[in-house]
């Protein structure tokens, strides 16, 4: 008994040695992997080196692919909307999943009432389900978008 109390000691101390080796490993190695890396859990990205630009309709939204081609197989996009952005009635021909990084997004499908949506908020809408949404928060909106397959947009026709 003595003699495995004195290896289960030496054990303990020897991991409480490498503990703070670990923990800097753990600290330090997302930042070594650079920016827009692919890890094994996928791409790595910073916000900050994001490029967010304005693609065409609605000019209020900006949009950066993060992942992926939306004319070849699944996507995934980081959208960014001013307050009070809309981004009117379309549907896609593929399902989408949107989920609220940062802001009030309020989000409407055809068929069901419309709703706020805080971060961490998500709605998914199947394929040509037609719908929409406004930045409703004091400040920018934060939205990450991903598509399962190649899609292309329609946009509702206007009503007169």
């Amino acid at each position: 008994m003595k003699k495995m109390n004195a290896i289960s000691g030496r054990t303990t101390k020897m991991l409480l040695g490498f503990a703070p080796l670990a923990i800097l490993l753990a600290a330090v190695g997302p930042s070594l992997r650079g920016q827009g890396q692919t890890s094994p859990h996928g791409i790595v990205t910073p916000h900050a080196s994001a490029t967010l630009v304005f693609d065409g309709e609605p000019a209020c939204l900006k949009v950066a692919r993060e992942n992926g081609d939306p004319d070849k197989g699944p996507s995934t996009f980081l959208l960014e909307a001013p307050t009070g952005c809309v981004v009117p009635a379309h549907y896609h021909t593929a399902e989408e999943h949107l989920m609220v990084v940062r802001g009030d997004v309020l989000t409407g499908m055809d068929g069901m009432a419309e709703a706020m949506l805080g971060p961490g908020g998500f709605a998914m809408m199947p394929s040509k389900a037609m719908h929409w949404f406004t930045c409703k928060s004091k400040d920018t909106c934060l939205m990450f978008v991903t598509f399962d397959r190649k899609y292309d947009i329609v946009w509702a026709k206007p009503q007169k």
